[in-house]
């Protein structure tokens, strides 16, 4: 369950998100030992331990990774979560495969994403993979649309309720807002408005980005659209 309010936010508005299991899955296969970057509350880490992997997950959230946490103990699974930054990354460990799921190098500017990529080499074994899931396109609303439904749930009395409101152009990428409202349980609102910024980045450039530390192209796969998410390209990487 959710342990703080970031978590739960987290968790409403990415932990229903299964389009692209099947792919970690396929991907984890035959590997031992996962790291997963942005991990969260372990909506794709518990889900690879469950299965058997040995997951590490980061995130600098404390309270993502306390939800991790709690999430791997209740499940009784071999995955625990660190906080730490991605960008200056130091585990003492290495692993066969690297995940980078839901445009979270995307939240990266080009030098960050650079520092991260440093960072996912020195923890990959030689043939290790790491695969990066990146938006090209996104999709902006068109006049006339019908409103989106708000995500919802309740947690101990107060109810939490997510609205897409837009995606629009900003400086090196898009901004995607959205309406978070709670009704404390004697029925107070509150609201405020969140917005993520993800940096465009093509594929094409990250493999670039990728080979200047010594990570070498593998493929791409792609994870296609849902009613309520745009498509991904998966970018594989190779450690040398």
């Amino acid at each position: 369950m959710p342990t703080g309010p970031e978590a739960i936010w987290h968790e409403l508005e990415c932990g229903s998100y299964a389009a692209d299991l099947a792919l970690w899955e396929e991907l984890a296969d035959g590997s031992s030992r996962v790291l997963d970057l942005g991990c969260g509350s372990g909506r794709v880490g518990i889900h690879l331990a469950e299965r058997g992997n040995e997951v590490v997950g980061v995130d600098s959230d404390a309270e993502l990774v306390a939800g991790f946490n709690a999430r791997a103990r209740e499940r009784q699974c071999q995955a625990q979560a660190i906080e730490a930054d991605a960008r200056d990354l130091d585990l003492g460990e290495s692993f066969d495969l690297a995940l980078a799921p839901m445009q979270f190098l995307q939240l990266l500017d080009a030098e960050e994403r650079g520092k991260c990529l440093q960072c996912v080499a020195a923890h990959l074994d030689p043939g290790g993979v790491f695969a990066a899931a990146l938006t090209e396109r996104f999709e902006r609303g068109e006049a006339g649309d019908p409103p989106p439904l708000p995500d919802a749930t309740d947690v101990d009395g107060w109810v939490y309720s997510s609205l897409p409101l837009e995606v629009v152009g900003a400086r090196d990428g898009v901004a995607i807002r959205r309406l978070r409202q709670t009704v404390s349980p004697q029925g107070e609102l509150g609201a405020q408005v969140s917005e993520v910024l993800l940096r465009e980045v093509s594929a094409a450039e990250l493999e670039a980005e990728a080979e200047a530390v010594g990570l070498r192209p593998a493929g791409r796969r792609e994870i296609a659209a849902t009613d309520d998410h745009v498509g991904s390209t998966v970018v594989l990487l190779e450690a040398r």
